[in-house]
């Protein structure tokens, strides 16, 4: 504890650095706070934060064009309630999303709107490697049960990865190259344009990593090699208007990379992995003066291949989501959302008895928003599924939010949630069972949203989530809904404008947990939120010192946390072990050249060398830098 408040004193110390006298000169201004901000994936289309009580996020193409240096995963993992696991440990290690200290299969990944899911996945998550930041415009992370609007998996929250468009003029485009530690090489360039008739973006984008080895090397032999990473990406999308109300845009996506990793925790080995997404698809709206039709269609195709001791090992998963849905204003303060989804996942394994083992998911639903009744907003939805294995389920979302004023409101949010078994644990090698149902959720949210003289936005959010019917894995049963999972917590978010040029922002999260299991016959309850910290705390800095000089400073610690070990001599037994606490600073600067055209960028991370694990026996990243040049053209 000592230690933390000596870094804490000296982060504070240099904040104070950053911030006097910057009052005078010209310069941009650091943007404003705005209840009115329009968001998209909270209700499908588009609406202000005001008229809504969800809690949601938003990575502006700000925050985006300053995290150059990055991995999505290492953006995700400043953000309030997110955990990524594996975000500093070696680039192409395994990252575990945790929203709220939800495992990450219950967190859906959107992709414009989309759902995208690798069925043939333990837990059928999305990996968080096979994006890069580079292609997107903006990411809006939605806290709290959405599957009444998103379906299955969404029981923690969505994560909407918004990808660039066309530019404001024909022909245009931008160019990024920068190099680092561990011989990290990231380039990518992007051509955009719009037209009278079209819109268009290309993106290419490549990052290759000698890395750091993955296992730690306990007894200091120097032996352990070095776990490299290698990945491409292609990003093609076309939004053609064939008359003024109806827009088409099909789209293309690829990323491929190869990785290596060890054989364990402080166990080195040669082993490789090679990951390859094929996500092509469209999305078409037809407006009209009350509202709009919206067909969104996507196809992922995920290949991965572990070549390890035991010899080689593929799987192969095919995922297809096709929602057609539309908006209505029924009048001044009432507008309807009803559409109709429909997925299929497939599963390729030679070695089983179903060589592509299916299923699919079939769920109508319908919302309605009241708004601008004296302040008060409420959405009211529910949806049925029917599901081609386990039979149907449904859910609902009731949000209500008051607004006080123009700078307070209060929102509460009441919902539930399920995860459809996956393929993986219907037909799978290990534990197969067909007769799995649905894992059901109860998720309730309180808040209040202020701002105050446009100088400080703080937002306090209470939730709790239960899980019934947790599928877990048994030795004697296989795969069975046995587990009852119950998390709690709260977070703070205040953010102080200290002037035009000087912006401050903080949180606080907590989360807790508890499974109730059945042990020798009986019930047991206990904490098992592991890798998870239960409290986290994050302060960032942003300083538009000159109008081309932007500098900025990250810290955010993590709590102590438990993880298990499987010791090689005794590998059935589980030993619990702590995760010391830990504190990680970053700094950037970049600087704007050739009226704005070149940007020079230096991105320092973990600054004070902390030497921490993420996952116990794994190494993770000391002091690293990352620095290059971005052209717009």
């Amino acid at each position: 504890m000592k230690k933390e408040k000596r870094v804490w004193t000296i982060v504070l110390i240099v904040l104070g650095s950053l911030a006097p006298n910057l009052t005078n000169a010209q310069q941009d201004s650091i943007q404003t706070f705005d209840l009115d901000e329009v968001v998209i994936t909270a209700t499908k289309f588009p609406k202000s934060r005001s008229e809504t009580g969800k809690v949601i996020t938003v990575i502006d193409s700000d925050v985006l064009q300053r995290s150059a240096g990055m991995e999505l995963s290492q953006l995700l993992n400043e953000q309030v309630g997110l955990v990524i696991n594996g975000s500093g440990s070696n680039p192409g290690k395994d990252k575990s999303v945790y929203l709220r200290g939800a495992k990450s299969e219950y967190t859906l990944f959107l992709i414009d709107g989309i759902p995208v899911s690798d069925p043939s996945g333990a837990g059928g998550a999305f990996d968080p490697r096979m994006f890069s930041l580079d292609q997107l415009e903006r990411i809006e992370i939605l806290k709290g049960s959405q599957s009444t609007l998103y379906g299955s998996d969404a029981i923690a929250g969505v994560i909407n990865l918004i990808t660039k468009k066309g530019g404001d003029k024909p022909f245009g485009g931008s160019a990024t190259m920068s190099y680092g530690s561990f011989d990290m090489l990231k380039a990518n360039v992007s051509v955009q344009g719009t037209t009278s008739l079209a819109d268009y973006h290309v993106g290419l984008g490549h990052t290759s990593t000698t890395g750091i080895s993955e296992a730690k090397d306990l007894n200091n032999t120097g032996d352990f090699d070095k776990d490299g990473f290698d990945q491409n990406t292609l990003n093609v999308s076309a939004g053609f208007k064939l008359i003024p109300s109806l827009t088409v845009t099909p789209f293309f996506r690829y990323t491929d990379f190869d990785s290596e990793f060890d054989g364990g925790s402080f166990t080195d080995d040669n082993s490789t992995y090679t990951s390859t997404l094929i996500n092509p698809g469209l999305s078409s709206q037809f407006k009209f003066s009350k509202g709009a039709i919206n067909l969104l269609y996507g196809h992922n195709r995920t290949d991965r291949k572990f070549d390890g001791p035991f010899g080689p090992t593929e799987y192969k998963g095919r995922f297809d989501n096709a929602d057609l849905f539309f908006n209505y204003d029924l009048g001044d303060r009432i507008q309807l959302l009803t559409g109709i989804n429909y997925q299929n996942q497939k599963m390729i394994d030679a070695s089983l008895a179903i060589e592509e083992p299916e299923a699919q998911l079939v769920s109508p639903y319908v919302s309605l928003f009241l708004h601008n009744v004296g302040g008060l907003a409420v959405e009211l939805g529910g949806r049925y599924n029917h599901h081609s294995k386990y039979g149907s389920n449904s859910t609902f979302s009731f949000n209500p939010s008051y607004k006080i004023n123009h700078s307070t409101k209060l929102f509460f949010n009441y919902s539930s949630g399920f995860k459809a078994p996956t393929l993986q644990q219907l037909y799978g090698a290990f534990g197969a069972n067909e007769d799995l149902k649905p894992e059901k959720s109860l998720s309730l949210e309180a808040g209040l949203d202020v701002i105050t003289s446009n100088r400080l936005e703080t937002r306090l959010t209470f939730f709790s989530r239960n899980v019934d019917d947790v599928i877990v894995y048994t030795f004697t049963n296989g795969n069975i809904n046995m587990n009852q999972q119950n998390d709690f917590g709260f977070e703070l978010e205040p953010t102080f404008k200290v002037n035009d040029r000087v912006i401050v922002k903080a949180y606080y999260s907590l989360v807790d947990g508890e499974v109730t299991t059945q042990e020798n016959g009986k019930d047991s309850t206990y904490f098992n939120l592991l890798r998870r910290p239960k409290h986290t705390i994050g302060l960032n800095v942003g300083v538009q010192a000159t109008s081309r000089l932007y500098l900025s400073l990250k810290g955010k610690t993590f709590s102590g946390r438990k993880d298990l070990f499987f010791n090689p001599d005794n590998f059935f037994i589980a030993e619990q072990v702590t995760l010391d606490s830990y504190i990680l600073v970053d700094v950037y600067a970049e600087y704007k050249m050739l009226t704005d055209r070149l940007k020079v960028f230096v991105d320092l991370r973990n600054i004070l060398n902390q030497d921490y694990s993420e996952v116990y026996g794994y190494n993770t990243m000391g002091i690293n830098l990352n620095a290059g040049m971005n052209f717009r053209f």
